[in-house]
């Protein structure tokens, strides 16, 4: 993979329970809804992301493939590859959400980071 090492952690609170933040990041159909690449393969999504599942998003030309590795009430963990090498891990609980992104990329991880966690709490506000 071609681009350059990134690392970034981010930690913001979100004024949502944890029950609510969880649903919005392990349900697809609420994924879509606030994810600015929500843009997932139409008919192939779960109703709840498993570990094992695998599926594709586009990010302008780029595909960025996602393998879900470890799914549990308060965090997930992607595994990518193709337009970033490397993981996503997120952690959640009560009014708060953790996001460590670590991958090799020409597409500015941090920034794409900080739209994410800013559009999830956008999304929660209600």
């Amino acid at each position: 993979m071609l681009g350059s090492y990134q690392k970034s952690q981010l930690r913001i609170e979100i004024d949502a329970s944890q029950q609510a933040i969880s649903e919005s990041l392990l349900h697809p159909i609420q994924l879509g809804k606030w994810l600015p690449s929500g843009n997932f393969p139409s008919g192939t999504m779960p109703e709840e992301l498993y570990s094992g599942f695998e599926f594709t998003t586009r990010i302008g030309p780029l595909s960025i493939h996602h393998q879900v590795d470890v799914v549990s009430s308060n965090s997930l963990r992607l595994l990518l590859s193709q337009g970033i090498d490397g993981f996503h891990e997120w952690y959640w609980g009560e009014g708060w959400v953790q996001s460590r992104l670590e991958g090799i990329s020409y597409l500015p991880l941090s920034l794409g980071q900080t739209v994410t966690l800013l559009s999830l709490r956008q999304y929660l506000k209600g």
